[in-house]
């Protein structure tokens, strides 16, 4: 008797529908029918309107705040799990919960690795990510991990702008390699800001370490939430004398009033990714689709292909 290897099925969460679908258009199937019953109280039921027994199933969904998202994306690899999948890959976009991933004072929680268990005992298999807080958090796995970066779609973009005296700039300390990375792939120039915090989200003073002065600057950050630190970056270095300042952030949360305060800044532009929908459009983001990465990163996963050329970073 021979033995047919299973074809792969992609279900999405709510949450990340619309990135689900292209994710699937490009990796060559349907989207798979997943119902989801909502009591009054609020409580809710996901349920996979096909068969999935002995399958590789990829479950599409970010995880970023409300826990709703979470919950969600855990019930559904648990549903997997019981109807008998072979193999639960659970592909996170945005990795949520993921800057609680140390204790930096007493009596606080490690989210991030108390999500990573929460995944493995509701029954994922693999991890497919993009760009994570801190590199670290893979270690808070028992199984693998795929830690994609937005590198393999920012650096042709950059590229392609072709800004001249460029440089490249974290805004924080502790983003100091990743802006790094980017500088050695552009053979650009590196400054960093520090940053002094009264409380999360708020920041009491600012400095620039080293020149931007007649200097196109790239920020660059793995999110963007308040747009605080970014704002006050970008206009700190047109006051220090760059010529522009645009930001390329991966996960666009963009929280309260965040779009305000970059439509007011001095930000030329912010380039993200799909990986979290939009809360509201706005002429100074550019949208990169990450859809065919994912796609292209599911498809060797599952033909048990290399996938070290997506690490460019």
């Amino acid at each position: 008797m021979s033995y047919e290897r299973p074809k792969p099925k992609i279900f999405a969460c709510s949450q990340s529908e619309e990135l689900a679908g292209k994710i699937a258009k490009s990796f060559g199937i349907d989207l798979g029918k997943v119902i989801t019953s909502v009591y009054s109280d609020g409580e809710f039921q996901p349920s996979f309107e096909e068969p999935i027994r002995g399958a590789r199933i990829f479950i599409i969904g970010s995880t970023q705040p409300s826990s709703k998202n979470l919950m969600e994306m855990l019930l559904m690899i648990d549903a997997a799990k019981r109807a008998s999948a072979r193999h639960i890959t659970a592909v996170l976009p945005y990795f949520g919960w993921a800057r609680q991933d140390r204790k930096d004072k007493p009596r606080v929680p490690i989210a991030a690795k108390l999500v990573a268990k929460m995944l493995e005992t509701a029954g994922a298999t693999r991890i497919i990510t993009m760009d994570l807080h801190a590199d670290q958090i893979q270690g808070f796995f028992e199984r693998p991990v795929d830690h994609l970066y937005a590198s393999t779609l920012f650096l042709p973009y950059l590229k392609e702008l072709n800004l001249k005296n460029l440089t490249i700039a974290s805004p924080d300390m502790g983003g100091s390699k990743r802006a790094y990375a980017y500088s050695k792939a552009l053979s650009s120039d590196v400054v960093i800001c520090y940053k002094q915090r009264v409380k999360a989200n708020v920041i009491s003073h600012m400095e620039l370490i080293g020149d931007v002065s007649g200097k196109n600057v790239v920020l660059v950050d793995d999110m963007v939430d308040t747009a605080g630190t970014l704002t006050k970056a970008a206009d700190l270095m047109i006051e220090r004398g760059a010529i522009s300042v645009r930001a390329i952030c991966t996960h666009p949360i963009l929280s309260g009033d965040a779009l305000k305060k970059i439509e007011k800044s001095k930000l030329e532009e912010l380039i993200v990714t799909d990986t979290i929908p939009l809360v509201s459009q706005s002429e100074k983001i550019k949208v990169l689709s990450c859809a065919d990465l994912f796609a292209d990163v599911m498809y060797k996963v599952h033909h048990n292909q290399s996938i070290s050329s997506k690490f460019l970073m």
